[in-house]
């Protein structure tokens, strides 16, 4: 295996797809398109139009790019907002000549990934109380306080995808469209379901991302961009190579909306956001591999790779959670973090979801676990229960 060539120990991932353990396991058949795509060289704007069309199959949306991750989709989505399709705003950013560079974001929804917003050379302007959170009161964010906040220099409106996110988004795209400004909704881990595909963008979303490499299984360095099909193809202007004469220049009907440019721009403020070929053709196979699966079948076999490791870890406090992704929860009845951490000094190492180890309990994530893996991680536990 190439890991023992390159000296790089292989851990059990029971942590889920995060890139910090570098995402999950790509099917046998995703990883093959991606071998395919390495063989030949093909024009990148054909390629992504081609990633729209599966894209569009699947969300329901007039376009979409794949980006290299769901970070990337919101700098991306965030720049379209910034510049449309001007050529003259694409060069500027992340300076924005008219001001219009603000984002307007509830303040329960901040995250350590809308730098992008900022990134892209957008501001970010807070709205709303998150007392629900912090404990004082209930409230949270309404509609009107986002309106409230909409001015001359608002560029968009930013929302996180949760099923605790308020107001609902239906409520933030009316406001959004009223007054004629875009919605961008992060939706990077909200699948399963694959309804979700269609879901926001059913609601009023006018840009959604989604990660590439969690759930739809693709590799771990990509992501979906999908929406209103003169905002996507921005999107894409911003983050390809434009390093040519402009009269070679034939943009895809998928992305119609670029031949109305004026003129190229320079290369834009997404260039680093790139994606190749092989991302590209991993991502669609897994992309329709997703929106085809089964969610029963789906549920039941990640439900197995736990209950593998129920069984060999033997009588414990182990509850498996049913719900889109199962989940294990270990209440280990001491110290979780050191427990955690005699797990992670194991051969092989198990890395485990550590977001509740002040109650005590471990979370184990199957996702990226094989059955095989599923009994090492239960005799594990088993040795170390007390």
């Amino acid at each position: 295996m190439i890991y023992e060539e390159l000296g790089v120990p292989v851990i059990i991932n029971a942590a889920g797809t995060s890139t910090r353990v570098s995402g999950g396991i790509m099917a046998p058949e995703v990883a093959e398109a991606m071998r395919q795509a390495s063989l030949a060289c093909v024009d990148i704007v054909q390629m992504q139009a081609a990633a729209c069309r599966a894209i569009r199959a699947a969300t329901g949306a007039e376009a979409g790019i794949v980006t290299s991750g769901a970070s990337a989709a919101v700098l991306l989505g965030a720049a379209a907002c910034l510049a449309g399709l001007d050529p003259g705003k694409v060069n500027r950013l992340p300076e924005v000549a008219d001001g219009r560079r603000e984002f307007v974001v509830v303040r329960s929804q901040r995250n350590m990934y809308d730098k992008a917003l900022q990134v892209a050379g957008g501001r970010i302007v807070e709205v709303g109380i998150p007392d629900r959170y912090s404990g004082p009161g209930v409230r949270d964010a309404a509609a009107w306080e986002i309106e409230d906040a909409i001015g001359k220099d608002t560029a968009g409106i930013y929302y996180l995808a949760t099923a605790q996110s308020r107001p609902r988004l239906s409520e933030v795209a009316e406001v959004a469209h009223r007054h004629g400004l875009p919605l961008l909704v992060d939706a990077a881990g909200q699948l399963p379901p694959a309804s979700n595909l269609r879901a926001y963008l059913a609601e009023g979303a006018d840009l959604v991302c989604f990660s590439g490499g969690k759930s739809i299984g693709g590799p771990q360095s990509s992501g979906i961009l999908a929406g209103r099909g003169d905002l996507v193809a921005s999107a894409l202007l911003q983050m390809l190579d434009l390093d040519m004469h402009p009269e070679f220049w034939a943009p895809p009907r998928e992305f119609a909306a670029l031949a109305q440019l004026r003129g190229l721009p320079n290369h834009g403020i997404g260039r680093s956001c790139k994606v190749g070929k092989e991302e590209i053709a991993g991502l669609i196979v897994a992309l329709r591999r997703f929106a085809a699966d089964d969610a029963p079948a789906r549920e039941a076999r990640l439900r197995g790779v736990l209950e593998a490791v129920v069984a060999a870890a033997g009588p414990s406090k182990l509850a498996i959670l049913d719900r889109p992704i199962p989940l294990l929860e270990w209440e280990t009845g001491g110290d979780a973090r050191s427990i955690a951490a005699k797990l992670l000094a194991g051969k092989p190492a198990i890395d485990c979801n550590m977001s509740r180890a002040d109650e005590g309990v471990l979370v184990f994530n199957p996702m990226a676990v094989s059955v095989d893996q599923a009994g090492e991680i239960g005799r594990r536990i088993a040795a170390l229960k007390g």
